[in-house]
């Protein structure tokens, strides 16, 4: 096998993102054998007592940087939040209910459209008419009476939109669908029913999905439902009634303690604002490029740009990536560029990608 140096480029990818390097670090010590245990991770039973710790302290962890109580079931599941689309309302929609969806995205129309499979479901706002560059209104949000639920798409990766705090939906029950910000910013868990992402964006990698979901609902589902498609199954069997996603869960929990380790989720912020707010300013700076979102609406996650012409965005994708600088390609539905910067990301990688982005528009501009 060869042993050439691996030299890492800035990664801003959509998904599977950029994961923390003291984490990789972390991983690739313990891929030949845990500490004490004497077999890689990799190999480990989910049955295991090194995995009974391993799942243990990632729960706790997500559970102190949340603050999410004993009210609350943490599940690690599969499927991805695809897969929740169809999950949230087999459990949660009763056959005569309904729920309330807001469309902000594609996503959220994908998971307007799986829930319409299973019960009637109220479109409750949508920013559609305006090509998906902000979000509702607080105030604008149509709920229906005895609604099931209102599931909102907190983050839309495609076109850099981010609510910039949750709406208030009062006793009903709000379910996020967070798979792009959870984790960027402090949460009020107090005001959630239901949170779910995949994790690789800001989580750990690709082939896990969290769920935290308020144990009364987690009751919700009937027991007609497949086995596996039930929070309640998931939950009385603590995320093992089948095999989990092992490896995917133990960097999860790397990550976790990453977080607590650098401040929390105020610290997090903090310094997810201060990324965005460089890269906000480099493309408002002159008119060269221009920001895809509206301002008020604008994600700390994914920081989308167009310039003036397609061809001059393709020019900008090669040559930085000549530079060391990967995924800027926009979503191939809209087009244009795209920087996500999720928590991993370094500072150093945004202030480059702004020196880069100077001297384009020097030479191109």
């Amino acid at each position: 096998m060869s042993s050439t140096p691996t030299h890492r480029i800035f990664n801003f990818s959509a998904g599977p993102a950029v994961l923390p390097e003291p984490v990789l670090e972390e991983a690739q010590r313990d891929l030949m054998a845990l500490p004490g245990v004497g077999m890689s991770v990799l190999e480990i039973s989910h049955r295991s007592a090194a995995f009974d710790r391993i799942l243990g302290q990632a729960e706790a962890d997500l559970r102190a940087l949340t603050g999410a109580g004993d009210e609350y079931h943490v599940l690690f599941l599969q499927g991805g939040a695809s897969q929740q689309f169809a999950m949230v309302p087999m459990n949660l929609l009763p056959p005569d209910g309904v729920a309330d969806y807001s469309l902000t995205g594609s996503w959220a129309k994908k998971a307007a459209a799986e829930a319409a499979k299973f019960g009637r479901v109220n479109i409750c706002a949508t920013t559609e008419e305006e090509a998906f560059t902000r979000v509702p209104a607080f105030d604008g949000l149509q709920v229906s009476d005895g609604s099931a639920y209102v599931h909102v798409t907190s983050n839309n990766t495609i076109v850099g939109t981010q609510w910039p705090s949750m709406p208030d939906v009062g006793d009903t029950p709000l379910v996020v669908d967070a798979s792009s910000d959870l984790l960027c910013r402090p949460i009020d868990m107090t005001r959630y029913g239901l949170i779910y992402g995949g994790a690789q964006k800001n989580l750990g990698p690709a082939g896990l999905t969290l769920v935290i979901i308020r144990a009364d609902l987690a009751e919700r589902g009937p027991e007609s439902l497949p086995t596996m498609l039930r929070y309640a199954v998931a939950a009385k069997n603590r995320s093992r009634y089948n095999t989990p996603p092992v490896f995917a869960i133990y960097l999860f929990g790397l990550v976790m303690r990453w977080l607590l380790d650098n401040g929390g989720l105020a610290a997090m912020e903090t310094r997810n604002r201060r990324k965005a707010a460089l890269l906000y300013e480099a493309i408002d700076r002159t008119g060269f490029y221009r920001g895809t979102a509206q301002t008020g609406s604008r994600s700390l996650m994914n920081v989308t740009f167009r310039l003036s012409s397609e061809e001059l965005e393709r020019r900008f994708v090669t040559e930085a990536g000549e530079a060391g600088f990967s995924g800027l390609k926009g979503h191939r539905s809209v087009g244009g560029q795209r920087a996500s910067i999720y928590n991993a990301f370094p500072e150093s990688g945004v202030e480059a990608l702004v020196a880069f982005m100077a001297e384009f528009e020097r030479v191109h501009g």
